[in-house]
């Protein structure tokens, strides 16, 4: 039976000056996420969610931060390169489980089109990647708004 089951994590400092990028999907705000590349947490996870299944490494061995091939690079070319790592494998994507913790802004009018964006580099369909949020009730930095994280799991199969 051939099924991965794998994990990711990612957390990016909120900043004055940068563009928010979520789930391949920018998002109007007055901070953005600091980072080599555009930053996308959610995307940065789910990346490393694909790899960890096959144990494959992280996203930082791939796509190094000490590279100038991936300054300010669309985190959706990650994730497609990571969804081909996998293909390479003989596996796909059969689901993804994402969370997102961040105080602001809410997200709820994004998820569609994240879920959109995402399946659609993934070949799978919307009701395939749940994306959710929540919030840290206002503790630690997350709730101080300096930073946003994203969890994500994900299923392989051969």
């Amino acid at each position: 039976m051939g099924l991965r089951i794998g994990q990711g994590v990612d957390f990016h400092q909120l900043v004055e000056g940068r563009d928010l990028f979520i789930g391949g999907v920018q998002i109007p705000y007055h901070k953005g996420a600091l980072g080599h590349s555009d930053a996308d947490v959610l995307l940065h996870a789910i990346c490393d969610a694909l790899l960890g299944a096959l144990c494959l490494g992280d996203i930082g061995f791939h796509f190094p931060d000490t590279s100038s091939e991936f300054k300010n690079i669309d985190s959706k070319i990650l994730l497609k390169r990571t969804a081909e790592l996998i293909a390479a494998e003989g596996y796909h994507v059969v689901n993804i489980d994402a969370t997102l913790c961040l105080e602001a802004p809410k997200i709820k009018p994004y998820v569609a089109q994240m879920q959109a964006t995402i399946a659609g580099i993934l070949g799978l369909t919307d009701r395939d990647v749940s994306i959710k949020a929540t919030t840290t009730e206002k503790m630690g930095f997350v709730g101080r708004g300096e930073g946003l994280v994203a969890y994500a799991s994900c299923l392989l199969e051969k």
